[in-house]
């Protein structure tokens, strides 16, 4: 099979206070004070538009911090190697990442969020809003996580650049 290869392009820059990947919540459920801004390059600004009606937003960016990848890894909530598809681990083929955050304001090309788990400087692709109708599924199966052997909630070093 051929390698088709892609594009994106940057729409904006977000800022966490999370500067280090060590220390940093490794979901948006256990970053509840955490606060930071999405801001949009200029001509995004009318994309904006009707955003404010929405409680939480998807953040798809760039793990640009990230080493390689690596087809299995041991993920931050356990002790045993698994596919890195069946983790949210950064160090993945295409280093995306996805993160749903609350929104508190927009304030032109700003999104004020809260319960954010980036690290500072992440490159933004996309902008999603969160709808409970599709987006949730509380009774699916979770695979290793539902019996995770790690309560860890703080990200160490694993995953960064060498």
């Amino acid at each position: 099979m051929s390698e088709i290869l892609f594009s994106f392009r940057q729409i904006g820059v977000i800022h966490s206070p999370h500067k280090e990947a060590e220390g940093t919540p490794i979901q948006p459920c256990y970053a509840s004070g955490a606060e930071g801004t999405v801001e949009l390059f200029q001509e995004y600004a009318e994309a904006l538009d009707d955003i404010e009606g929405f409680e939480r937003i998807w953040l798809l960016y760039v793990f640009n911090r990230s080493d390689g990848w690596q087809p299995k890894v041991i993920p931050f909530r356990d002790t045993n190697p698994h596919g890195i598809f069946a983790t949210r681990a950064p160090r993945r083929p295409n280093p995306l990442g996805i993160s749903c955050v609350r929104l508190l304001k927009a304030d032109g090309l700003k999104l004020h969020v809260r319960e954010i788990d980036i690290l500072d400087g992440a490159p933004l692709l996309d902008i999603k809003p969160y709808a409970p109708q599709y987006d949730s599924y509380p009774q699916a199966r979770a695979g290793w996580l539902d019996s995770a052997a790690s309560p860890l909630e703080f990200a160490d070093r694993r995953f960064e650049k060498r």
